[in-house]
């Protein structure tokens, strides 16, 4: 008997299922690059003229307010577990005042039924919510495709994802990368909720910052190295000891570094990519990120406490934010962001050359 041959939206449902059990079973980061977030160190006010219930740590974005600086960024879809982690952590982001995003929507394009597995709006009516598809599939895309993702969630805005690396590295990945600026300036012009330009784990560069604003987009996630390395994930769906997945491993510029590439150009600043604590949102909000993003110690935090175990894990991050903050003598976001730092040899050179010039 002939063996079926597997569609597509098969295969790339078997593949969300892959990244979602290597993430709880293996080391899926950087073996020696850091986040460079140690060497951001914030300077101790040892007289605050402050009450723990003077701290402020609320922002607005995307036309709602956020009672603290996070976002948990998109993980998954498409499958029926995935289903059960978008909602449960949904409606914790929910509680929380955070925002939340799904992972890509890709799934959706080519098997419409998996649409239940993104649905959160009822469970996270007041959320900040992030719709989500990569670059290569945005590229080929038609105006209302986007408007339909955006409106199956509910979304406050679409993030266009950028993971050349991740792509390079799996075996079925895409190769065609042309036409990418020109799909985020006919977005940032025509659709109706803002674009978020989000790096998956390999930083961004403030040359490529520059051209997205130049193109429309204001909201950018740095997602920079450090953290979960995507092109390690490929790699142990493949051969994860030889060949381009274990040379470019320690691929991308750090999350730290990248923050400080974006730095003074106006733009929503999201840093993403090994934040794990409340003291690393500190040390990124210090170096001019608006919002921090977390995907994979909350995914691991449900995976093993349920959504307690992701509720408490949050609010300990949320809880260590405030500590850092009256340790620091700031009563609010914009106070951290102007509080006096040092920062560590390996980092100040990343630094943009105006900003060094400034100082």
């Amino acid at each position: 008997m002939a063996t079926r041959m597997k569609s597509e939206a098969e295969l790339t449902a078997e593949r969300k299922q892959a990244h979602l059990d290597l993430c709880l079973r293996e080391d899926v980061g950087t073996e020696r690059k850091t986040t460079l977030l140690e060497e951001v160190e914030l300077v101790h006010e040892a007289l605050p003229d402050l009450d723990w219930d003077d701290l402020d740590i609320a922002s607005r974005w995307l036309g709602k307010t956020l009672r603290a600086p996070l976002l948990i960024t998109g993980m998954t879809g498409g499958t029926e577990q995935a289903g059960r982690v978008n909602r449960e952590i949904a409606s914790i982001a929910e509680e929380l005042g955070i925002a939340f995003g799904v992972g890509s929507q890709r799934a959706m394009l080519s098997r419409p039924s998996s649409a239940d597995s993104y649905a959160i709006r009822d469970v996270a009516p007041d959320t900040v919510l992030l719709a989500n598809i990569g670059l290569a599939q945005a590229c080929t895309m038609e105006l209302a495709e986007f408007e339909g993702l955006v409106d199956t969630l509910g979304a406050d805005a679409l993030c266009l994802h950028l993971n050349v690396g991740q792509e390079l590295i799996q075996p079925e990945g895409d190769r065609a990368f042309r036409g990418g600026e020109e799909a985020f300036r006919r977005l940032a012009a025509g659709l109706r909720v803002p674009v978020i330009a989000k790096e998956t784990g390999c930083g961004m560069a403030r040359r490529t910052a520059e051209r997205l604003k130049e193109a429309g987009v204001r909201h950018v996630d740095i997602s920079g190295a450090g953290g979960t390395s995507w092109i390690r994930i490929e790699a142990l769906r493949d051969d994860p000891d030889a060949g381009p997945g274990a040379t470019f491993r320690e691929w991308g510029i750090p999350t730290a570094a990248s923050v400080l590439q974006v730095s003074g150009l106006g733009m929503t600043t999201i840093a993403s990519g090994g934040i794990r604590n409340g003291l690393d949102v500190a040390r990124a909000i210090s170096l001019g990120a608006s919002i921090c993003g977390m995907a994979l110690p909350v995914y691991q935090a449900w995976q093993s406490g349920g959504p307690d175990g992701a509720r408490l894990f949050l609010k300990q991050v949320i809880h260590e934010l405030r500590i850092a903050m009256l340790l620091t003598g700031c009563s609010d976001l914009g106070a951290l962001r102007r509080a006096p730092r040092q920062l560590g040899p390996r980092l100040a050179g990343w630094m943009p050359v105006t900003e060094k010039r400034a100082q």
